[in-house]
């Protein structure tokens, strides 16, 4: 039989990245050119992301399942337009990966009291789920 590859996401030109750490840490990127084995040339596009074009190491880069059509090294007008064309903010905000970086992002940004309103919050949550779970398995038993 063929044989399935274990990777879905490789490096590739037009791959959309997000940069796991130095000054644009967060922040989503694309490959637009591939430079060895463990560097590539990315840009945000700068107008949108923020990440202006440049040499990063893999090692900095998060890949994930989004990738563009572009060719390689395009303009940055031109890639711009295919950033905006596939829709990648948008599909990126719809991954769980994307939700979780949002609610870690807000949670760090609470003050003492909004990080007691969310424990009070939670264990309200906790104990209405408990209560109907309970009666859930009550009723089960007859």
């Amino acid at each position: 039989g063929t044989r399935r590859m274990p990777f879905k996401r490789f490096v590739e030109i037009g791959r959309v990245c997000l940069i796991n750490f130095g000054p644009d840490n967060g922040k989503l990127c694309v490959i637009i050119d591939v430079v060895d084995h463990n560097r590539v040339f990315v840009d945000g596009p700068s107008s949108i992301t923020g990440v202006q074009r440049q040499m990063m190491p893999m090692r900095r880069l998060s890949l994930t399942d989004i990738v563009i059509k572009i060719p390689k090294s395009p303009r940055l007008k031109a890639l711009k337009a295919a950033f905006e064309k596939a829709e990648v903010q948008k599909k990126w905000e719809a991954t769980n990966w994307a939700k979780k970086n949002a609610i870690r992002k807000k949670r760090a940004s609470l003050n003492d009291f909004e990080r007691f309103q969310v424990m009070v919050l939670r264990k309200r949550r906790s104990h209405l789920l408990r209560r109907e779970t309970n009666k859930l398995l009550k009723a089960g038993d007859k």
